[in-house]
């Protein structure tokens, strides 16, 4: 503010002078104080937002949101990405693949399945060591069980869950493996030729009245070493190579084909008896193939050593890699293989007998009756399995 002050050059007199100018710089000092007030006052103004701010935001607020969710959306799907279980296995059956999606459709967890040979994915293992993606083994024989534990590929899992499931007869003794199902090593015969009031015994199979009528496949087949291996357990080397040897010399025709191989040959009249695992009449009678139907009708099974130490069995089984990745999805698998809804599946549909106690055989295996079975530990059946292929190789079991 500038303040004009105008003083008249008429010539006052002394005391007007004196009063006029006091008059004067009071005035200058009003005015000087109200230009210094009006300075220093602030004038508060309070804007209120437009509706055009309220939306800009509003829509700020959406975005937001927007992303916050997107990102939980990518946190969530990455998370279901991680949920896998990646399982090595020789078993090639239907059943199999259906308990996998099941698994999956329970618990969101996917099972990613690499299918080879036992011995190739035992080996692979070994070839991969640290850097495996497997997290899970399952393979047949407690044979090839007691190889992949021995060579250090399995880690031991204590889980009351499956101690529940699986029992101690049936599992590693240090919990490094667990079977998954049965299988007895059965006498199988013609129907039409042989009484099975003349069966009995393993070791009744070296008499002189089966002499060129016993048909069994190669020595290099596990389940016929796990068979010697059991006899060495509970018998002793030197029976183990007496019964070998007299086996080879009763035998029909000289080992060839699998076990379904032995039944044809049964039924073409090459032999009269055949050494068999049990499950694969089972799925012979319900094949889709007429012909393996046909000759599943015609011959009979029969449990030997009823009255001594029982028949052989062996397992199919599962153990827990060294270096799996998802050791956890590992272990909600073994559990959800061996309890009820699963074993189920393997016994009425794979023809297989189930190690959970809860779970009872499948119509056509109670058909054959029940059978006491050898009380050994499994893990012997690798502990003799050298021995058992050395005797093999010295009596000329091709």
């Amino acid at each position: 503010m500038i303040v004009i002050i105008n003083i008249n050059k008429k010539r006052l007199s002394k005391g007007d002078t004196i009063m006029k100018t006091k008059s004067i710089i009071k005035m200058v000092s009003v005015l000087i104080g109200l230009v210094m007030l009006i300075a220093g006052c602030k004038v508060k103004t309070e804007v209120k937002p437009t509706d055009q701010d309220k939306v800009l935001t509003d829509n700020s607020k959406d975005e937001t949101v927007k992303d916050d969710k997107k990102e939980s959306e990518k946190e969530s799907q990455q998370t279901t990405k991680e949920q896998v279980v990646n399982l090595y296995t020789d078993r090639h059956y239907d059943t199999d693949e259906a308990l996998y999606n099941k698994f999956t459709e329970d618990t969101g967890i996917k099972v990613n399945v690499v299918k080879g040979k036992s011995d190739e994915l035992i080996e692979r293992l070994v070839m991969e060591d640290a850097d495996t993606e497997a997290d899970l083994l399952i393979t047949a024989d407690a044979g090839r069980l007691y190889r992949a534990k021995t060579k250090g590929l399995l880690q031991a899992v204590k889980d009351d869950k499956l101690l529940q499931n699986v029992p101690e007869n049936l599992r590693d003794r240090d919990n490094e493996w667990f079977a998954l199902t049965i299988r007895g090593r059965v006498i199988v015969y013609a129907k039409d030729r042989v009484d099975p009031t003349e069966l009995s015994t393993y070791a009744d199979l070296t008499s002189e009245k089966w002499q060129n009528k016993i048909l069994v496949r190669s020595s290099t087949n596990i389940y016929n070493q796990s068979l010697l291996a059991s006899f060495i357990a509970i018998e002793g080397e030197e029976k183990a190579r007496e019964w070998a040897k007299s086996i080879v010399d009763n035998m029909a025709r000289k080992p060839q084909g699998n076990d379904r191989a032995q039944a044809t040959g049964v039924v073409a009249g090459e032999g009269d008896l055949a050494i068999m695992n049990t499950y694969y009449i089972g799925k012979m009678l319900n094949s889709s193939d007429a012909e393996e139907v046909k000759v599943a009708e015609q011959v009979g099974v029969f449990f030997p050593d009823q009255e001594g130490n029982g028949t052989h069995i062996n397992v199919s089984g599962i153990g827990l890699t060294k270096h799996s990745k998802n050791s956890e999805n590992a272990i909600k698998l073994m559990q959800f293989l061996t309890d009820e809804v699963a074993q189920e599946q393997y016994a009425n549909a794979n023809y297989e007998y189930p190690v959970n106690v809860n779970v009872e055989p499948s119509e056509l295996l109670k058909s054959w009756g029940d059978f006491k079975a050898q009380a050994i530990d499994l893990s012997l059946l690798g502990e003799y399995n050298s021995k058992a292929t050395q005797i093999f190789n010295e009596v000329d079991w091709q």
